[in-house]
């Protein structure tokens, strides 16, 4: 998990310095990258579909496009690239960027992300959830504790 999120803040990194160098510089490197991802994300690399999420995202290397972030993120965490991936379509179904906002879906990706997080990104991750839970009536939290529990019981952890 650490790692991945490494990668996360890394390439968010790389998007800000993009913007102090060479623009050409940075777009040819830009798409370089994105291009490697994509082929192995193509072939279902999770780690590979979750930069892809990450990319799009935040426009690196491709034009930013968060319904094209969802769909990465959802791939890669049906792939079992998880705490990363379900931590951000959490993140994106919260805040309704690429998908309609949706408290329920959101709750539901972020209590899975919480059980396979360790450490301080766990932490962060509950913070997170228990934020999004401030915003749900006792239905819809009982929804997506439900929904969070089918969810890990059709998708086995190894």
């Amino acid at each position: 998990m650490t790692q991945r999120w490494t990668t996360f803040f890394a390439a968010a990194a790389v998007a800000v310095a993009a913007g102090v160098g060479s623009a050409q510089q940075a777009s040819v490197e830009e798409l370089r990258v994105s291009e490697e991802y994509l082929a192995k994300a193509e072939q279902g690399d999770a780690e590979a579909q979750n930069r892809l999420g990450v990319f799009y995202s935040i426009g690196l290397g491709v034009p930013e496009d968060d319904a094209e972030a969802v769909r990465w993120f959802r791939l890669a965490a049906e792939q079992g690239d998880a705490s990363a991936a379900q931590y951000s379509l959490g993140v994106m179904y919260n805040n309704g960027e690429g998908v309609p906002q949706d408290f329920v879906q959101a709750h539901m990706w972020l209590n899975l992300a919480t059980s396979r997080a360790s450490g301080e990104d766990r932490e962060r991750i509950v913070e997170n959830r228990d934020s999004v839970a401030q915003w749900m009536t006792p239905d819809q939290l009982a929804e997506a504790q439900r929904l969070a529990r089918e969810w890990d019981a059709a998708h086995p952890r190894d």
